[in-house]
């Protein structure tokens, strides 16, 4: 049976999850259409989707179109939950996205066509609630021609538009198919000028070809909750988009999707691409190789998993999001150096705040909670700062700390409090430094010779560790030792933020060899160990970072404002003060764009502002696009670390603990 991974994305309330609903129930899995105000849709299952009629997880749900499985991934719409949706693309053949027939292209809408895109993921849009009041169908196509592509295909009419008799006429006017087509593809466009007839099935075969390739979207009407035009949409997802790949080699799997059993077990969610996967597979993740103890495919019940296929794995208790499956067959040593994250894919979150509890009884189970939470977010990104008992979480918007909140309440009982949201920044390498510290020679306190070299890496590069000395120069556990902490203490360069690129190069190295008094059994304080080269690896790659010198670089969000017209000097004026960097305005008649640059820390300031100064009518689209150098005075993140900069009373507390 073939597999297609499907994914519905859409702007907050634009009905995705209704429709997937609607899919279900005309596929036969459901008896009856769940609702959203209700809280009885199938995807949403956390008490705060059913709650705030929003989606925050992504769920899988199967439903089958004849001899087609589609594995349907219900995506959240919320821009605060861009990266849970990010985390949802990589895995998929092809998408749906959700546009409202009465409010249009919205904010969120552009931000998820553009990362499409960007993934050249094969997209069909479908246009709901034509039944409400106010239902628009030439005004939402102009739209979409003009804010998200304009190489779209309407595939059918409209009619009784704002009542519940709306209904959607699959019928493709063939001139206007053709213009599309031909505009995408020079070899169709010769072949019609040089007068050669181009039948029906050419044109639905160029169709299908341009919708796999990305490069056209075809576009439904209909309502999620009537059903009206669904029926041409499933016969669309059928027919237009691209199956999953079958492919025999080796093991290739992509885990998007990590939560806890009923015991607490971890159950991952991985993607196939290629090889198979059973029960008591040996597999490899990052560092970790595990068994799997046990293992259901989604939408089917065969006894192992198949490229193309979802399934759900137990037994891989080190899995995280992003990690990438592989059988032994598929395992070679490549000697290339380590690089930090596997998140290709995922817009960074800018804001955090420290998080406790309110009880000081939970302050321990808090913790835990929150590993546990993490787990299924590592963009939450835990920092935990021992000097002040104080835990930090990393954010994406205000929306999340109410999941957060609301999480641990009701699956853990711990009621917490946030402190005030800051903004997140970076260190980039300015220079080139160096330092080394030998083994038994002042101030060296420890049994280890290190000498460490780093060097700016490209934007985006990650972290990388190289060898200069012999990789049987010492025992390689000192060696990884030494690798593991350089990775640990760029997460807080000279200003205390984390550097995220840099190569480092181990440049010396030496140990003393086990050694014993006469007659006597090991001597730590004669012998090497890796605890010497992890206490003074800091010291080292700290004293290189200060002679190389960082810059302090502060998260930008590029934005896009539509506003009436005569309220342009007034949102110029609010954007110079929350010092965004705005291009040239669009200047029309009645409504205005702006596009630009702006802090991050500036955008939750921007959006409170917005209605007061567009009388309610200004829509703003964000997105992280880049870090910049901070201007004005460094800020310095209070360091969670016993600050490798200030030598003496670091030596005081790890010897202390020693």
């Amino acid at each position: 049976m073939e597999v297609l991974n499907l994914g519905i994305l859409a702007h907050v309330d634009a009905g995705k999850t209704s429709l997937t609903e609607r899919l279900l129930y005309a596929a036969g899995v459901i008896d009856e259409v769940g609702s959203v105000d209700n809280g009885s849709t199938q995807t949403d299952s956390l008490a705060l989707e059913r709650q705030r009629g929003i989606t925050i997880k992504s769920a899988v749900v199967s439903f089958a179109i004849g001899d087609l499985t589609v594995n349907l991934i219900d995506t959240p719409g919320h821009p605060d939950f861009i990266a849970e949706v990010e985390r949802a693309l990589s895995v998929l053949d092809g998408a749906v996205l959700v546009i409202s027939a009465v409010e249009g292209v919205q904010a969120q809408t552009r931000v998820l066509m553009r990362t499409l895109q960007r993934l050249r993921i094969p997209t069909l849009i479908f246009v709901n609630k034509l039944d409400r009041r106010g239902a628009q169908y030439d005004g939402v196509l102009h739209q979409i021609a003009a804010k998200l592509t304009p190489a779209v295909v309407p595939m059918g009419e409209a009619t009784h538009l704002g009542t519940a008799e709306a209904a959607f006429k699959p019928i493709v006017q063939e001139d206007a198919l053709l213009e599309v087509l031909t505009e995408q593809d020079e070899n169709l466009l010769q072949r019609y000028v040089d007068g050669e007839p181009l039948s029906p099935d050419t044109l639905t075969h160029a169709l299908r070809t341009q919708t796999h390739q990305a490069r056209v979207h075809p576009v439904y009407f209909g309502s999620a909750i009537t059903g009206a035009g669904t029926e041409a949409l499933t016969d669309g997802i059928r027919d237009l988009l691209p199956r999953a790949r079958q492919d025999d080699g080796p093991l290739n799997a992509s885990v998007f999707k990590v939560e806890r059993g009923p015991a607490g077990e971890k159950i991952a969610y991985a993607r196939l691409f290629s090889g198979t996967a059973d029960v008591r597979d040996r597999v490899r993740f990052g560092e970790h190789e595990a068994k799997i103890t046990a293992l259901q495919v989604i939408g089917a019940s065969a006894p192992h998993a198949s490229a193309g296929q979802i399934a759900k794995l137990w037994g891989l208790s080190a899995i995280q999001i992003g990690d990438r499956l592989t059988d032994l067959r598929n395992i070679a040593a490549t000697g290339r150096p380590f690089t930090s994250g596997n998140q290709e894919y995922f817009a960074p979150p800018t804001l955090e705040t420290v998080i406790s509890a309110r009880k000081l009884s939970d302050k321990g189970n808090l913790r835990v909670a929150l590993t546990q939470l993490a787990e299924q977010d590592p963009l939450i990104n835990l920092r935990q700062d021992d000097l002040r008992q104080e835990t930090y979480v990393s954010l994406y918007g205000e929306v999340q700390k109410e999941v957060i909140e609301t999480t641990l309440a009701t699956e853990f009982g711990i009621a917490v409090d946030f402190r005030e949201t800051t903004t997140i920044c970076i260190e980039r390498l300015i220079g080139t430094g160096a330092a080394v510290e030998f083994n038994k020679k002042d101030p060296n306190p420890f049994l280890a010779t290190i000498g460490l070299r780093v060097e700016p890496a490209p934007v985006n590069g990650g972290v990388s560790f190289e060898l200069e000395v012999e990789l049987g120069s010492m025992p390689y556990s000192f060696i990884k030792a030494v690798e593991e902490t350089v990775i640990e203490t760029l997460h807080q360069g000279v200003h205390g933020w984390q550097i995220p690129d840099a190569h480092v190069v181990m440049t010396h190295s030496g140990y003393s060899a086990r050694q014993s008094h006469a007659h006597a059994v090991f001597d730590k304080s004669m012998s090497s160990t890796a605890g010497d080269f992890r206490l003074l690896t800091p010291l080292v790659l700290m004293t290189a970072l200060q002679q190389a010198g960082t810059s302090v670089h502060e998260p930008m969000h590029r934005f896009q404002l539509e506003i009436p017209t005569e309220t342009t000097r007034a949102v110029l004026a609010a954007l110079a003060r929350l010092r965004a960097i705005p291009q040239v305005p669009a200047l029309a008649a009645e409504t205005s764009t702006l596009e630009g640059e702006i802090p991050a820390a500036a955008v939750y300031e921007l959006e409170q502002q917005l209605p007061a100064l567009t009388r309610g009518e200004g829509v703003l689209e964000s997105a992280f696009e880049r870090y910049q150098p901070v201007t004005g005075p460094i800020p310095d993140r209070p360091r969670t670390d016993h600050d490798p900069l200030n030598r003496r009373e670091y030596l005081l507390h790890v010897q202390r603990r020693v």
